[in-house]
């Protein structure tokens, strides 16, 4: 991908040539000759890296500099015909990534370009493997949704809104019908295939604020902010019958039927986390015992 450079310079021989060396080199190039229009320009477009000036008519560099490291996603390098250490110092405070000392030898711009944008790389990827490391550290490997860990971090964190605006919250946890007894038969790769394909429809059954979570084993939850008892059944009730709905083929030739046992509860005022989602796991445990395939709700 190639690179996005800003110019912002008002000595407009110095823009132009410093434009045309960096298209040159297969940059993409925008220059501009003051900070007001530079940030016009931010408003629009992103750029990798900004080249200013340090002292320009209005705004000088080191305002524009502050202002792009607050408010933009850019690298900048400042130009400054001062040379001494204050100089270096006020721009790297401001946010600088490097300085370039005029008059400026292309050479070294180039040579310092290329290390910020180096690091701009390396700090990139560095952010996307944490954020991979992070996804993994509340992601179920299997089935895509979250797990438990992530399940207990969300469920307080919206029961901490419920406290704040009294919205009602709910929820659901269920588990597969004798799931065991399928694994035992068809094996755990089979097994894991109906996990899988669980966790999907959960999700197409979901709306965005909502959140599914592989609990453990075949144990699933789902937790719905700003629904009630009475309506987070209906919510259990098309996931229940999506599950029915879809047919298994663990073996060439035939299909086979899976189903899912839902608790569904409302939390109370001033319970804590293990009383409300105990209280949907004997739901749950009601449903199974009434014959499985069915939906249990204790509303408080």
């Amino acid at each position: 991908m190639l690179n996005r450079i800003l110019i912002v310079d008002d000595d407009i021989a110095l823009n132009q040539s410093m434009h045309e060396f960096l298209a040159m080199l297969d940059f993409i190039v925008c220059a501009v000759s003051n900070a007001e229009k530079a940030l016009d320009f931010l408003k629009k477009e992103n750029f990798d890296v900004v080249i200013t000036d340090i002292r320009m008519p209005g705004m000088d560099g080191l305002e524009l500099t502050e202002m792009i490291k607050k408010d933009y996603d850019s690298d900048v390098i400042i130009m400054t015909g001062y040379s001494d250490e204050n100089s270096y110092e006020n721009a790297i405070n401001k946010g600088a990534s490097d300085i370039v000392f005029k008059p400026v030898r292309f050479k070294e711009l180039l040579l310092r370009l290329k290390r910020v944008l180096r690091e701009r790389q390396l700090k990139r990827e560095r952010f996307e493997m944490l954020e991979k490391l992070n996804k993994l550290a509340i992601t179920d490997n299997l089935t895509k949704l979250y797990n438990s860990r992530y399940f207990y971090d969300q469920i307080d964190l919206e029961i901490d809104r419920f406290n704040r605006y009294n919205h009602s919250l709910s929820l659901l946890l269920f588990d597969i019908d004798y799931f065991k007894e399928y694994n035992d038969k068809y094996g755990h790769l089979q097994g894991d295939k109906v996990l899988t394909k669980i966790g999907s429809i959960t999700k197409s059954c979901l709306r965005k604020m909502d959140t599914a979570c592989r609990y453990g084993g075949e144990e699933f939850t789902v937790i719905l902010p700003e629904i009630n008892c009475q309506e987070a059944e209906h919510v259990a009730k098309r996931i229940r019958a999506a599950v029915e709905k879809e047919a298994f083929s663990p073996v060439p030739g035939s299909t086979v039927t899976i189903t899912i046992s839902v608790g569904v509860t409302e939390h109370n005022a001033d319970e804590d986390i293990p009383t409300f989602v105990q209280r949907a796991d004997k739901a749950m445990y009601e449903a199974k015992g009434k014959g499985r395939n069915r939906i249990y709700s204790i509303p408080s």
